[in-house]
Order: structure tokens, then C-alpha cells, then sequence
């Protein structure tokens, strides 16, 4: 009876270790508890690159509308998002706060290639787990010696590529301007650019000029592109000084064929400012879909996106391709926090970061987050579109581009 006894009791042990409640011994790291998991985030809400603003307000929203339903595995989201103004030494200041002082578990969404920059080995060095960073800059995908950082966006230097191949397939002989930002988000896309176009790049770029992110306006910069011949334009710019080049190339009435980084292609805070009419042509990218085009007006995703919208943010605009970049970067990170089940120590957070295959509602069909101990870029899959002057229409199939 003894020995029947022993077997019953290892028996029920076995099944309670295996039911979901024994599954995972509980493991927290700083901000992490029974109740709370915080999560910081730098943004620029005010400054030059404001109109990312809303990234931050999606994503807040977002976590807002998860907890009410009760969290992630029964835990709730502190977001603690703060403005840093698009300034590197603001950003490394808040940083510092939500590290040193918030305690944050990791932090996801820090907009910009020269804030992050400015963050990058601080956060590395403090192993604080670096997700989704707001921009493609190449670096960000360096496993090996800045293990705590992770990218979102497909690489700079890939998109820059993907627009050289095909110039060089549509336009061989083609004369290129190029405006670009003058740090490194601008000279990642340019140096990809560059490469794309092979030995031709030394022949066909005839002219190239920066832009400083304290300028006023970039009329001046489009005035001598358009005076150099040039019957390409590659436009690398964030979205207050794209809406102005587009605005600009249509005003002194310069035609050329004109490509646009993906980080300004939004219809509502880019191509409305510059003038639908004037945006008539262009030439971007994406991965995530497009609110404005009406091919996914019957998409679950989408539904769910323009009800979240209106009841959470009804003062924003829906059709701003920056909003539904937010909610992709959240729907990843809910992911994220799912896989993390009980253990959320950052070596875990880290550890299923490098172990993503999702497929994000937000994103293209077929466009799946994938990431591995030794590849930490979410997204290579990308769609050449162009816009028609209501929305961007897709051509060509979707690429990968390394």
C-alpha cells in the first residue's frame, strides 16, 4: 500500500509539474513582478522629428488597451515613454532614468540611428536588453559584439540596395541626385545605395549634398539637385524635410524619377503635408501595411487597427503610416513577452528575442519576424511600391534583400 502511495504522489508530482501553473519557476530581473512588467521607451514627441511622436502613442495605447483586459500572462505593462526631442544627449539623459532610476526591464521603439548610437554601448554595457530600435541603421545587427541590441526596421543599407537594383534595371542610364542627412541613418542608406549601383555609382550619382537636422528647410539643397541634370532622386530624409523636398522637386518643376526611404513614405504625415498631387510617382517601400490603401479594407488586422484608433486615439490620425508601425512594434513585443512566459530576467527577454518567427498582424503577408542568436534583423522581406496619389500601389514581388 506504502509503495502504491509513493507511486500515486509521484504521479500527481509529474502532473503538476507539467500543468501550466508548475510549468516555469518564476524569475524576475529589475522591473519585473507578480503584478507589473516596465518597459521604457525615448521618442521624440517634440522637435524635428516629431511626426514619430505618434509611434510612442500607439504603443502607450496599446499596452493600455492589454491591460485592461488583464495584461500579459497576468501581469500589467508600465510603459514609461518619454520626450527627448530627436537630441542624442537628451536621449542618453532619459535613458539613464529609465535604467538607473525606472529600473525598466528592457526598453523598445528608441526612435533614430544618432540617438540609439549615442545609447548603444551604454545599454550593452548595463546588458539591458535594446529592442526594436526605430531605425534600419546596419549596426544594430551585431549579435556578436552588441548581444543586448536589436533592430525593427529592414536594414538602411538593404533598402538602399533594393532602389539602386532597380534603377539599374528600369533606368541604366540614369543621372542620380542624392539628398541625405548628414549622420549616420543618412550615410547607412547612401553607403547601401552606393554599393547596389556597383562600379556604376562613381558614373551615375552626378550630385550630392546633406542636410543638417537643425536646418530650417532643405529648398536650397533641392534647388542645386535639380541643377546638376539629374533625372533620378534619391530622397533620404525624415519626415519634415521629405515633405518639404517633395514640395519643393513639384514647385520648381523638376521630373524626376523619385525614390523615398521608407521612414517618410506615411500618406498622413509626409505625402498630405507635401501635397497628394505633388507626391503623385514616388517611388518607397514597405513591410507593414498601408491604412490608406483599400486592398485590406476587409483585413481582420486592419479592422482591429481602425477600431483600436478611434476608441483609443481618436484625436490621431489613422491613415499615418507611422501608427501602424506602433502597433507592429508592440504586437512584437506582446510576443516577445508571451514566449518570456514566468522567466523575465533580461538574459531570458534577450534569449526569445533571438528566437522570434511571427507573422505581426500589422505586417505585409509573408513578411515574418524572424530573428536568431547570430541574425538579430526582425525584417528582410521588402515590397517596392509607388504611389498613385491616394495610396501606395505594390509592383514587382516581394525581395529579400541582405
Amino acid at each position: 500500500m506504502a509503495i502504491k502511495n509513493r507511486i500515486a504522489w509521484a504521479a500527481l508530482g509529474l502532473a503538476l509539474a507539467a500543468a501550466p501553473g508548475f510549468a516555469q519557476q518564476k524569475q524576475y530581473g529589475p522591473g519585473a513582478s507578480d503584478s507589473e512588467i516596465k518597459i521604457g521607451n525615448t521618442i521624440p514627441y517634440s522637435g524635428p522629428a516629431s511626426a514619430y511622436g505618434i509611434i510612442g502613442k500607439v504603443e502607450a495605447a496599446y499596452f493600455k488597451m492589454l491591460n485592461e483586459s488583464g495584461g500579459v500572462n497576468g501581469r500589467k505593462i508600465n510603459y514609461i515613454s518619454i520626450d527627448d526631442g530627436y537630441s542624442p544627449p537628451k536621449t542618453v539623459e532619459m535613458i539613464r532614468k529609465l535604467v538607473e532610476q525606472d529600473e525598466v526591464l528592457f526598453t523598445i521603439s528608441t526612435l533614430g540611428t544618432p540617438s540609439n548610437s549615442a545609447i548603444h554601448k551604454y545599454m550593452n554595457q548595463k546588458k539591458v536588453p535594446h529592442l526594436f530600435v526605430a531605425t534600419g541603421a546596419s549596426k544594430w545587427n551585431d549579435a556578436k559584439d552588441f548581444p543586448w541590441t536589436m533592430g525593427f526596421n529592414p536594414n538602411y543599407q538593404s533598402e538602399g540596395r533594393l532602389y539602386a537594383q532597380d534603377i539599374l534595371r528600369n533606368h541604366p542610364n540614369a543621372k542620380i541626385a542624392v539628398l541625405y542627412q548628414n549622420d549616420d541613418y543618412g550615410k547607412d542608406y547612401l553607403k547601401g545605395f552606393t554599393e547596389g549601383l556597383g562600379d556604376k555609382a562613381k558614373t551615375m550619382i552626378v550630385k550630392a549634398v546633406t542636410y543638417e537636422v537643425t536646418d530650417p528647410t532643405v529648398d536650397s539643397q533641392i534647388v542645386t539637385l535639380q541643377g546638376s541634370g539629374a533625372d533620378v532622386f534619391f530622397n533620404i530624409t525624415t519626415p519634415k524635410f521629405a515633405a518639404q523636398a517633395i514640395r519643393k522637386v513639384a514647385d520648381v518643376g523638376w521630373k524626376p524619377v523619385h525614390y523615398l526611404n521608407q521612414v517618410s513614405a506615411s500618406v498622413g504625415s509626409v505625402l498630405k503635408p507635401a501635397g497628394l498631387d505633388k507626391s503623385v510617382g514616388l517611388i518607397s517601400m514597405q513591410y507593414i501595411k498601408d491604412p490608406t490603401d483599400p486592398k485590406w479594407a476587409s483585413d481582420a488586422a486592419m479592422k482591429d487597427y481602425f477600431a483600436f484608433m478611434k476608441k483609443y486615439l481618436p484625436g490621431e490620425d489613422p491613415m499615418d503610416g507611422s501608427a501602424t508601425y506602433g502597433m507592429a512594434v508592440a504586437q512584437l513585443t506582446v510576443q516577445l513577452l508571451k514566449q518570456c512566459g514566468n522567466n523575465l530576467t533580461r538574459e531570458n527577454v534577450m534569449k526569445q528575442a533571438a528566437s522570434l518567427n511571427y507573422q505581426i498582424p500589422m505586417a505585409l503577408p509573408g513578411v515574418v519576424a524572424q530573428t536568431n542568436a547570430g541574425d538579430f534583423a526582425p525584417f528582410q522581406t521588402m515590397q517596392l511600391v509607388k504611389f498613385d496619389g491616394k495610396t501606395w500601389q505594390g509592383f514587382g514581388e516581394p525581395v529579400a534583400v541582405k
